[in-house]
């Protein structure tokens, strides 16, 4: 029986790689994510958080646009949440005044750069996302937050039936645990994006 890589083989593996103009996108690197003891507390947000900090750093000197996304529902109702936060209850704890609502330390936004505030997992999803990458020209969005198996994989799958070009950066997303970390990841990879390393996406923003 064949392999899972020799069966998508030559049928799911193509690149679309970088187009003219990139942007990046951090995908609600928030705090309820890396505390221990938050019921959203995910081991795999942490070591993406730690991958961030010179990964931004080098697109900032590059110039290379970088847009942040957060999560904010309405108390006590949560009608902006919708039947998602009826599937999803864990999801009240990202409220103005929460702890666990803030950016982690490590990636928080420089006043130059843009917040979009969802309530769904697509960063598009009723977001001015589209028209803000559209006004900065961009055709490629390179993607990096969390989680995994949620944002980052409908931020993706939105992303190229929007018309851009998805990259995930491997070691900046994360998830909560391996199993669905690893299958989206090749996923996206077959069917959506591209997933590269942080070494090659450095090098990528180093050529720039």
């Amino acid at each position: 029986m064949a392999t899972q890589d020799q069966n998508y083989a030559g049928v799911w593996d193509s690149r679309l790689g970088f187009g003219e103009k990139s942007a990046i996108i951090v995908i609600d690197l928030l705090q309820g994510y890396t505390t221990e003891g938050s019921a959203l507390y995910a081991p795999g947000v942490v070591a993406c958080v730690k991958e961030m900090p010179d990964f931004l750093d080098l697109a900032r000197e590059k110039g290379v646009p970088i847009i942040h996304t957060r999560v904010l529902y309405t108390p006590p109702d949560y009608a902006d949440g919708g039947v998602w936060i009826k599937k999803a209850p864990v999801l009240k704890d990202l409220v103005v005044g929460n702890p666990y609502a803030e950016f982690c330390d490590e990636v928080v936004p420089h006043k130059d750069e843009v917040v979009i505030t969802k309530q769904y997992a697509s960063a598009f999803f009723g977001t001015s996302l589209v028209a803000t990458l559209n006004g900065l020209d961009v055709d490629t969005l390179i993607i990096t937050g969390c989680t995994t198996s949620g944002c980052i994989r409908a931020t993706a799958v939105d992303a190229v039936q929007h018309g851009f070009r998805p990259i995930c950066v491997r070691e900046c997303i994360g998830d909560r645990h391996d199993g669905p970390h690893e299958a989206n990841l090749f996923d996206i990879n077959a069917k959506y994006g591209d997933v590269i390393s942080k070494e090659e996406a450095m090098e990528y923003l180093n050529s720039l």
